[in-house]
């Protein structure tokens, strides 16, 4: 791997780790205070790192994913863009208007917008999800566990808060957690190449 794409994918890894901290963390917080203005800050600003970290775990398998991959990376990356928007807007704009204002935006195109950008977002997760298992080169339970968290994570969107809804935050975050921990060595490992005794670089 070039040591710019190795640099891209530590950064994306790091990201992940971003991404899932800021929601697990409000999320476990929410179990016991719900939703508050601290917690809702830190979820609609942390979908920001999503990206980077889909863009990790693509490279981490794009020589074994084949065109498939690529087609469901750009959808879940497409998908996540949008829905990182509808988090922002949700949490950073609407949760701190009256109720009387968030029903009147939502009565209007805004609405179809979000459910748009969120059945996006649920492909592209699925497809994607499907095409790392296909690849076999992250771990299973933690890709099921992506699929799995952050399809529940849009469809709770809908949903009043809940216990159930912490823990799909929390089981989002610890599927990301891991995904970031299985491509960080592979990123590291492939620009240290080995050396023979006399000091030359194998190929």
């Amino acid at each position: 791997m070039d040591l710019k794409i190795e640099r891209l994918v530590r950064f994306g890894a790091v990201c992940s780790v971003l991404f899932g901290l800021s929601l697990g963390v409000p999320g476990a917080i929410e179990a016991f205070t719900g939703e508050t203005a601290v917690t809702s800050f830190a979820i609609g600003l942390g979908a920001t790192f999503g990206v980077p970290a889909l863009v990790a775990f693509h490279l981490s398998q794009a020589d074994v994913s084949g065109r498939f991959g690529a087609v469901a990376a750009g959808v879940n990356i497409l998908g996540l863009g949008l829905f990182a928007g509808g988090l922002f807007a949700f949490n950073l704009v609407l949760y701190f208007v009256p109720p009387s204002v968030t029903e009147a935006v939502l009565e209007g195109p805004t609405r179809w917008a979000f459910l748009v950008s969120g059945m996006i977002f649920i492909a592209g997760t699925i497809l994607f999800g499907v095409s790392m298992l296909r690849s076999r080169v992250l771990p299973r339970l933690a890709v099921v566990g992506y699929i799995v968290g952050l399809t529940a994570l849009a469809l709770q969107a809908a949903w009043p808060e809940s216990l159930l809804s912490s823990a799909i935050h929390v089981a989002a975050c610890v599927s990301l957690i891991a995904l970031a921990r299985s491509v960080w060595p592979r990123s590291v490992d492939a620009v240290r190449p080995e050396r023979h005794p006399l000091g030359v670089s194998s190929p």
